[in-house]
């Protein structure tokens, strides 16, 4: 199988990735799929699916959850909708994670992933306990059907993010390393968490981001890939240097924009095609 296979982000109905036909017209071999609307996970929907990546010879390597009332407004409120970890939301939203897993064995993908929410930072604490068993739980339910789930960066340092996987404790948790979020949440220096979490990564994103002026407190900004502080040419070094071979996904979230969205991903694909023919 082909090293490195530039892939993008993509989505079935309205979402944040383009659609597979511009995927095509991109001439991208791979794809992750945002998750589709309850609505859109039947198995008609998955046949239809299944018959567009076979026709443009796209492969499918990893289904992402998302949830309504999920909110990206500003870190606070990432804190208090996104993903597994508020209370509130946890059951209803883990047997969605369960239902996104069975679409995404119709569709003979093997990898489920998600955002699960600011881990709380208390190991001893009820709440860090929680999460730890709704994740467990989760782990369990795809290792059924031999999958695996990751993990998206962002929310927790390197290094917090270690620790929650081995608390977990099982063998099918990993990691989707976005190196912009590291940038965009402030919570580390992307290189550095991507050394450290090595070959726990099994699924990337290319995606670039700048600074905020308060790292931590306020949104960095997300910029084209190559415009920003993620260094993508010793992202794909480092990369290259912890054993990683799998699809290098472009994610670009400017849907209300979608002919910006595919100029500025056209450019991406030109430069990674560039810096991987120069690295391997």
């Amino acid at each position: 199988m082909e090293k490195w296979p530039i892939g993008v982000f993509a989505s079935i109905d309205a979402g944040l990735g383009v659609h597979l036909p511009v995927a095509h017209e991109l001439g991208v071999s791979t794809i992750q799929l945002h998750a589709p609307h309850r609505e859109s996970r039947t198995p008609e929907h998955a046949e239809r699916f299944l018959q567009l990546l076979k026709k443009y010879g796209i492969r499918l390597t990893a289904v992402f959850g998302g949830f309504d009332g999920e909110s990206y407004a500003d870190i606070p409120t990432v804190e208090r909708t996104v993903g597994l970890v508020p209370r509130e939301t946890r059951a209803e939203r883990l047997q969605e994670m369960q239902q996104i897993a069975d679409f995404a064995r119709q569709l003979g993908c093997p990898v489920v992933a998600l955002h699960l929410g600011f881990v709380p930072h208390d190991r001893n604490g009820q709440d860090y306990r929680e999460v730890v068993e709704v994740t467990r739980d989760l782990c369990q339910y795809v290792k059924r059907h031999g999958q695996s789930l990751h993990l998206e960066t962002g929310q927790e340092t390197a290094q917090a993010l270690v620790q929650f996987i081995d608390d977990v404790g099982v063998n099918n948790l990993f990691v989707n390393f976005d190196p912009a979020n590291m940038i965009l949440y402030g919570t580390g220096e992307p290189i550095a968490a991507l050394k450290l979490l090595g070959s726990r990564v099994r699924s990337v994103h290319c995606k670039d981001g700048k600074w905020a002026k308060n790292p931590g407190n306020e949104w960095g900004q997300e910029v084209p890939l190559g415009q920003g502080d993620v260094n993508i040419e010793t992202y794909l070094r480092t990369l290259y240097e912890i054993g990683f071979d799998g699809p290098l996904t472009i994610e670009r979230e400017i849907p209300q924009e979608r002919e910006r969205q595919r100029e500025e991903i056209a450019g991406a694909v030109q430069l990674l095609r560039r810096l991987k023919s120069e690295i391997i």
